[in-house]
Formats: structure tokens, C-alpha cells, sequence
């Protein structure tokens, strides 16, 4: 052999590592489009991330996140999915509102929802068993719980006739909301005052309202924009003296009275195992819309003493966990 064909072929034997580090598949991104705001949503994240691990993907080691957080500003979303979009990302996890803006963006890149509102009347899928088209995802028990929540106030509150409703009208679950509250209301012979918030300044002036309409508890309608607000919701509440319930713990860990509803962090990791498996190679439309089954009550009885309420003990007993 030739020295010179020698050295050549040693030097291609050395380039030969690079050349087959560089024809390994690129890490897949999976864009995370969320609604709310990083720091009160870091649980459902966290559960996001275990439910991946749990398909056998880890952050930073086989797969990537890339967050969008639209910090309760739901017009910011479109933007947000056309930008993950054009990063050419594997697969998107969508939660809530965001849910949509995603869907409208792209036929072809998988989307996984989470999501408390019906997804075949909001037209994300064609079916609960067969998604169809490139979503599937995960509804949170809400809308079919929500009466629930106005006959534990009641319960709290037997003499109580008026009670108000929170609700947020750019979200496309609030109609569904007050149809079933309204009607739980009239069943139990109370009269439910609606009122509206989307922004900051809103709430304030809707929950001082209450006293006007002579409203004696308000039912906080599910909502990131509420979820990402539990500690100003939380002390105005109590500033007003107004007993209220929400959805998500956050409510009641922040110093709100009570919370019952599907568990938010139950409902992401499952949502993080369907996004596992599509990067695996499953197909939205093969994958049957899941449903979070975990319901929790809690109540703050530090909260409730301060109300100058007592629980009864037939409430503290169903109760999955008390904060005293």
C-alpha cells in the first residue's frame, strides 16, 4: 500500500465517529403551550415531566421542552403555537385555553390537550374513543363536578339563598359552567348571581360586588386565569368575608375556604404519558381521550374559623385533606 492511500485511509477511520455522531437523530422538542404562569403551574409541570419519564422520556437527556407560558393573556397564545410551530416541534401538550390556538395552527403536529371543558362540543376531537385527525389529550373532571361544588356551600351554608358565580368569559368553558350551576341552583332554590372577570382589576370590583346583590358565598368557575391568581382570589375573599369554593388546592393553600375538583396534577402526567407514547411512534388518533377520574375536597378550616363558620362534621369527613 502507498503511504499516501495509508494516511488517507487512517484519516478517514478517525472522521468516522464524527460522521456517525452527526447522523444521529436530533433529540425530539416537545413544545409546552400553557396559559398560565410558570411559577403557580411548577406542580402540574413537575407531573408533566414525571408522566413523560414514565414513557421513558427524560428533559435533557431524550427529549427537550420548549415552555410558552402566556401568563393568563389567552391572546398571546395564537402567537405562541405559530412559534412553536415554526421551531418544528414533535409534538405539542396543550393545556386549557391554549387547547384551540393550538389546533387552529396545525393539522399534521400531534397536539395532547388537558383540559376541563368538553372536547367534542369544543370541537378538538370527533370522539371520546376515536380522537380522529392529530389530537388527543386529557379531560379534568369540571364541568360535571361543578354543581358539586355550589351543594358543599350550600351545605356549609344551609340558610344561605343568594350565591354568587365567578367566571371568566373568554374561556370557552364558561357557558357549560353557568348552564349546569344554574340549573344546580334552582334545584337546591337558589338564586346565582354571575358575574364576569378576565383581567386583574376585574376581580376585585366583582367579588365587592357581591355584597350589593346580597350574594352570602361565591363558586370561583375553573379558569387558569383564576388558578394563577388563588392568593389574591384567596385574601380577597377573606377581606370581604365571602365564603368561596374553587376547583384546584391552590385555592385553599393559599388561605381560600374550600376546593373540590379533578386534581390538576393527576390530569398532566397522564397527558405526559400520551405525549411519551407519541414520540414513540402512537398516533393521536389511536389514542383514546383519557379522562382523570382523581377527585379531591379540601377545606381550610383555619379559613373557616376566621369566617366564623362551623364545619360539619359530615363535610370534614369526606374531606381528602384539612389544612388547620
Amino acid at each position: 500500500m502507498k503511504r499516501r492511500d495509508f494516511i488517507t485511509l487512517l484519516g478517514g477511520a478517525a472522521a468516522w465517529p464524527l460522521a456517525a455522531r452527526a447522523q444521529q437523530p436530533a433529540m425530539p422538542v416537545v413544545g409546552f403551550l400553557n396559559s398560565a404562569s410558570a411559577d403557580l403551574y411548577a406542580d402540574a409541570a413537575r407531573a408533566f415531566r414525571h408522566g413523560l419519564s414514565e414513557a421513558g422520556y427524560v428533559e435533557g437527556q431524550n427529549v427537550a421542552i420548549e415552555y410558552r407560558w402566556a401568563d393568563g393573556k389567552y391572546d398571546r397564545l395564537p402567537e405562541m403555537a405559530a412559534d412553536l410551530i415554526r421551531r418544528q416541534v414533535a409534538v405539542i401538550a396543550a393545556s386549557g385555553p391554549a387547547a384551540l390556538p393550538a389546533k387552529a395552527a396545525t393539522t399534521t403536529i400531534p397536539i395532547v390537550f388537558t383540559s376541563g371543558f368538553d372536547p367534542i362540543e369544543a370541537g378538538l376531537v370527533a370522539g371520546l374513543a376515536r380522537p380522529g385527525g392529530n389530537v388527543t389529550g386529557v379531560s379534568i373532571l369540571n364541568v360535571e363536578v361543578a354543581p358539586k361544588r355550589l351543594e358543599l356551600l350550600r351545605e356549609l351554608l344551609p340558610a344561605a339563598s343568594i350565591m354568587g358565580l365567578l367566571l371568566n368569559p373568554t374561556n370557552p368553558n364558561a357557558e357549560a359552567i353557568a348552564r349546569s350551576l344554574q340549573a344546580a341552583a334552582v334545584t337546591l332554590g337558589l338564586k346565582l348571581h354571575v358575574l364576569h372577570a378576565s383581567a386583574e382589576p376585574d376581580l376585585d370590583r366583582a367579588v365587592a360586588s357581591l355584597r350589593q346583590a346580597q350574594a352570602t358565598a361565591l363558586v370561583i368557575g375553573s379558569d387558569p386565569f383564576f388558578t394563577t391568581r388563588s392568593q389574591q382570589l384567596a385574601a380577597l375573599t377573606m377581606r370581604h368575608a365571602i365564603p368561596a369554593i374553587y376547583q384546584y388546592r391552590e385555592f385553599t393553600a393559599a388561605g381560600g375556604l374550600m376546593s373540590y375538583g379533578g386534581s390538576l396534577t393527576d390530569a398532566y402526567r397522564l397527558a405526559g404519558v400520551y405525549t411519551g407514547r407519541i414520540l414513540a411512534g402512537a398516533k393521536p388518533a389511536d389514542l383514546p381521550v383519557q379522562q382523570s377520574t382523581k377527585v379531591e375536597l379540601i377545606i381550610n378550616l383555619k379559613t373557616a374559623r376566621a369566617l366564623g363558620l362551623t364545619v360539619p362534621l359530615s363535610l370534614l369527613g369526606r374531606a381528602d385533606e384539612v389544612i388547620e
